[in-house]
């Protein structure tokens, strides 16, 4: 499908980095990007987002390279979808359209797929609901008189109870995966998740340390379903390493809220791994971001080390580093070709030997060396 990108800088945050991303996602979709469109405002129009000079522009450019899809690199709201479309007689989606087209896309399991339909239904809720208020003030008319707002009231009730009967397959799911992270408790198995942005290398690095076959490409959400192993770390024990999905700028909350299941995995770990591409050049502002929706999702206050991944392409060495306090704040390393590996390993141990001493260290002296067989 041939596509213009359009993207309107508004002087907020690394314009040219948010476009590039822009593209690689309507590539991630399926999308052939053709066409960039881009123009500066202060603030959108209420009626087409880019005003009706660049609307023109965006117009003759689809003529003259026969597109037939329209990207906008912002969340657009119904009405401004609606007249675009009227004005460019293509089909017009925005950023969170894009992002849930992907999800949808490449959700395998049974969780993910639901979390995905749901997400979209709340999006196409607002469409449907905003998009069709034009038969809800019609009080008369030949053709309509009632028929129109019974069909919206049909599709409201219909979306309605779709959304229902998700959300409680949802609920019975994590119930399910609430059983299944308490088992693990009981074992007093040190937990830790794999975050970080979109394509930073995190299913590479969760192979690379379980010696598991989980999907891993260079490109956008290649991973949207948590995948857990298991794997042995000397005197650390055993310890549970999980796969989670990526996050990105302005990640739809549709998609945080319907995903919240699945990112319970990263709330109740005892460590996270925050891998960062260290080769990107917007790597801190990425930083930022995931740590926003760390926050979001209230996973905020665990320990995480930064797992500064894809060292061969920046030209660094695999290392070590800590705080004034003596905690290990990064890690540099390979997932790829396996440099600094044995370093990681290393710090996981010693934040899980830390994490099992911590409760022994609470208590009163004598209890202390009960529990230490002293």
């Amino acid at each position: 499908m041939r596509a213009a990108l359009v993207g309107v800088d508004f002087g907020k945050g690394d314009f040219a980095a948010s476009l590039e991303e822009l593209s690689l996602l309507a590539t991630s979709a399926g999308a052939q990007p053709i066409v960039t469109v881009i123009g500066k405002r202060s603030a959108p129009d209420a009626a087409l987002f880019v005003g009706s000079g660049k609307a023109s522009e965006i117009a003759h450019a689809i003529q003259d390279n026969q597109l037939d899809l329209v990207i906008f690199n912002h969340a657009l709201s119904p009405a401004q979808q609606r007249n675009l479309e009227r004005e460019l007689k293509v089909r017009v989606i925005d950023r969170t359209s894009l992002i849930l087209d992907i999800f949808a896309q490449r959700a395998q399991s049974h969780e993910g797929k639901v979390q995905v339909e749901l997400a979209q239904l709340q999006h196409l809720a607002t469409r449907l609901i905003r998009g069709w208020t034009h038969l809800e003030r019609q009080k008369g008319g030949i053709g309509l008189r009632g028929p129109g707002e019974t069909q919206l009231e049909t599709d409201r009730r219909l979306l309605g109870e779709r959304v229902k009967a998700l959300r409680t397959r949802l609920d019975k799911l994590q119930r399910q995966r609430e059983t299944q992270r308490r088992a693990r408790n009981r074992g007093n198995m040190f937990s830790v998740s794999l975050v970080g942005y979109t394509n930073a290398g995190k299913s590479t690095l969760f192979n690379a340390l379980t010696k598991a076959q989980a999907y891993a490409a260079n490109q956008l959400f290649a991973t949207l379903d948590t995948t857990s192993r298991r794997i042995y770390l000397g005197d650390a024990g055993n310890v549970v390493i999980s796969d989670t999905v990526g996050f990105i700028r302005e990640l739809p909350h549709q998609l945080v809220a319907a995903f919240r299941a699945t990112l319970e995995e990263t709330i109740h770990a005892d460590l996270l791994l925050h891998v960062v591409d260290a080769a990107s050049p917007v790597r801190m502002e990425q930083i930022e971001q995931v740590n926003s929706v760390l926050k979001e999702i209230g996973a905020d206050h665990i320990p995480q080390i930064l797992v500064w991944n894809k060292i061969d392409a920046a030209d660094l060495s695999p290392a070590l580093e800590r705080d004034e306090y003596d905690r290990i704040r990064r890690v540099f390393i390979s997932a790829r070709n396996g440099e600094g590996l044995d370093i990681l390993r290393d710090a996981i141990g010693e934040y899980a030997v830390a994490s099992a001493l911590a409760p022994i260290e609470r208590l009163p002296m004598a209890q202390r060396q009960d529990a230490r067989g002293i």
